[in-house]
């Protein structure tokens, strides 16, 4: 059990005072039982009325309304929660999912939907061939099929942070060889669809214990991070951040899961304004152990 304190500041600058659109927040994360929330705060300067909502997928969101216009946009959101370590083997799963390939129940395919799905073109082939790359034998091991996938995306690709938005396809990532966490998150995905596997995207923070202290206690401080749940049947959702060549969810703090890595922007809005009034914005997120 850790508990854990995270700060997550965005400021937008203007070179003149703009009104403002609703802003839609996905900031907050979800109780569970493996993270349970103690305290919470979200402050918008100017100030906000906040309404609150669930989206389709569950995640909780935030809409922030502005009656005042200003040369800044300043919202905060601080979290203190407490997070626990589940013991227990590293996959439990069916028997009729040990060895790939296996096909779903009839009620997982259902239920799993557009999760099954691959959201992006691979017209040459070219993702399909390198994820098919790692599937040793036929039959294989499930377990050891997925830990290669995670692995072989942080072997082939190299990570750099970017503060642009959008996200680059698989295709993009595999031939560029580098990318931020949600391109590497987007590729596990996506290659994971391409062999037959439910997969979704995964939104929050990281937290590094090797940094505890440090004013930038994340790694990739500065941005929030993304990561791959996988289903396995008797598993469930299995936590692979291939940033890392990580498995499970130690030290990772869950904030929104979604279909598709353009349903998890944290913060999204507009403002009345020139276009050239817009003079950017920064993002600093820190998370420490108290």
């Amino acid at each position: 059990m850790a508990i854990l304190n995270v700060r997550h500041t965005t400021s937008y600058r203007y070179q003149r005072p703009v009104r403002f659109g609703d802003h839609r927040l996905m900031l907050r994360p979800r109780d569970s039982h493996d993270l349970r929330l103690i305290q919470t705060s979200l402050t918008c300067s100017p100030p906000a009325t906040l309404t609150w909502h669930y989206d389709v997928f569950g995640n909780s969101i935030a809409i922030a309304s502005f009656a005042e216009p200003a040369a800044e946009l300043r919202i905060e959101s601080a979290l203190r929660l407490e997070t626990y370590v589940v013991n227990r083997p590293a996959f439990q799963i069916s028997p009729e999912a040990v060895s790939y390939p296996f096909i779903y129940s009839a009620d997982d395919r259902i239920d799993l939907g557009r999760m099954l799905e691959r959201q992006y073109p691979d017209s040459d082939d070219r993702l399909g061939s390198w994820a098919r790359g790692f599937v040793r034998s036929n039959p294989t091991d499930t377990s050891a099929l997925l830990a290669d996938l995670n692995s072989g995306v942080a072997a082939w690709i190299s990570y750099q942070s970017r503060e642009t938005e959008g996200t680059q396809t698989p295709t993009e990532t595999l031939n560029r060889g580098w990318g931020s966490c949600r391109d590497l998150a987007v590729l596990l995905i996506e290659a994971a669809r391409t062999l037959g596997f439910g997969a979704r995207v995964v939104t929050g923070y990281l937290y590094n214990p090797d940094a505890d202290g440090h004013a930038n206690a994340a790694v990739g401080a500065g941005t929030t991070h993304a990561w791959a749940d996988i289903y396995v049947p008797g598993s469930g959702w299995i936590s692979y951040d291939p940033t890392n060549g990580t498995i499970g969810g130690a030290n990772l703090i869950r904030v929104a899961v979604t279909r598709d890595i353009s349903q998890a922007v944290p913060i999204s809005g507009s403002f009345v304004g020139a276009l050239d009034d817009y003079r950017g914005m920064t993002v600093d997120v820190s998370v420490c152990s108290e």
